[in-house]
């Protein structure tokens, strides 16, 4: 029957038949479970099986491929995170830098400020032609801030030593204590009134009685009364070791422990004690011993 029927369709549909029987030939599947006695059977023609394992070899292809993308993927946007905190790291960093700088530069432009009031000199150019920008075509931030901040100490220190300077300045008499003429020096001479060679520990400066007697350095009023032979004083400590004193005034107008400033009227000259005629004795002490007031005279208030 096969040869009849293989002649009658020919050597090629006669395979293809023979590949289709085969193909829906069904397969008998058993499956024998341990709780049963009976197995369970099951016929599945091979044209499935072979179908099945297709799908079930496409499934484990596509998810293997879905996996490698994923595993491609995680790793782009891992590797695309670590430059994100990279990049956010660097660029807190730059900004403290800057913040940092910002202020740095704020602090030397306010002590320049007052540097260039105290001395009138110019800015910081030095310092800018100091910083080489020839390599990486930046500003070395690092080097500008040393720079910046050698300069804030070093104002900062002149600052100081002004301060101390000035306050030298403040204590030390200065000027006139009253406009007139000097009718006896500083020194040995022949005392007016007495006749005989004395030390005369101060100057004489001949005014009017009435005349206003001014504090010739900043201090503290530590004597403001009467003296037998100086009459009407007032003496101030000034620090620094320099005192001053006034004698023979009319009237004193500051008491002990008055704070006074250079220029202040701390007195009314007149002729009070023993004395030849209207004038102010004006002493000044350095370390406790009298030295000659004209050193002092020099300037104004």
């Amino acid at each position: 029957m096969d040869i009849i029927f293989k002649s009658c369709m020919g050597q090629g549909v006669y395979k293809l038949m023979i590949f289709l029987k085969k193909v829906f030939t069904p397969v008998t599947v058993m499956f024998v479970p341990h709780a049963q006695t009976k197995p369970m059977v099951i016929k599945v023609p091979f044209f499935v099986i072979v179908l099945a394992v297709f799908l079930w070899c496409a499934v484990l292809i596509y998810i293997v491929s879905i996996a490698i993308v994923a595993i491609k993927f995680y790793n782009e946007y891992y590797s695309m995170k670590n430059e994100y905190y990279h990049m956010k790291n660097e660029l807190s960093y730059f900004t403290n830098e800057l913040v940092e700088l910002k202020s740095t530069i704020s602090s030397l432009q306010k002590a320049d400020a007052e540097f260039r009031k105290l001395l009138s000199l110019k800015s910081k150019k030095d310092i800018l032609e100091a910083v080489d920008i020839t390599d990486t075509d930046s500003i070395d931030i690092e080097f500008l801030k040393k720079q910046i901040e050698e300069t804030v100490e070093l104002v900062t220190e002149i600052k100081k030593y002004l301060r101390e300077q000035k306050d030298i300045y403040l204590s030390t008499p200065l000027g006139w204590p009253v406009k007139g003429v000097i009718t006896s020096g500083y020194g040995n001479r022949v005392h007016p009134k007495y006749g005989k060679i004395t030390f005369h520990s101060g100057i004489d400066i001949s005014v009017p009685v009435g005349t206003e007697v001014r504090a010739t350095a900043d201090g503290i009023v530590v004597f403001s009364g009467w003296t037998a032979g100086s009459g009407y004083t007032v003496v101030i400590e000034h620090g620094h070791g320099f005192t001053t004193a006034y004698a023979h005034n009319k009237k004193n107008l500051v008491k002990v422990g008055q704070r006074v400033k250079r220029g202040d009227i701390i007195a009314l000259s007149g002729d009070t004690g023993i004395t030849s005629g209207p004038h102010l004795h004006y002493e000044v002490w350095k370390n406790g011993t009298p030295v000659n007031p004209l050193s002092y005279l020099k300037g104004d208030y």
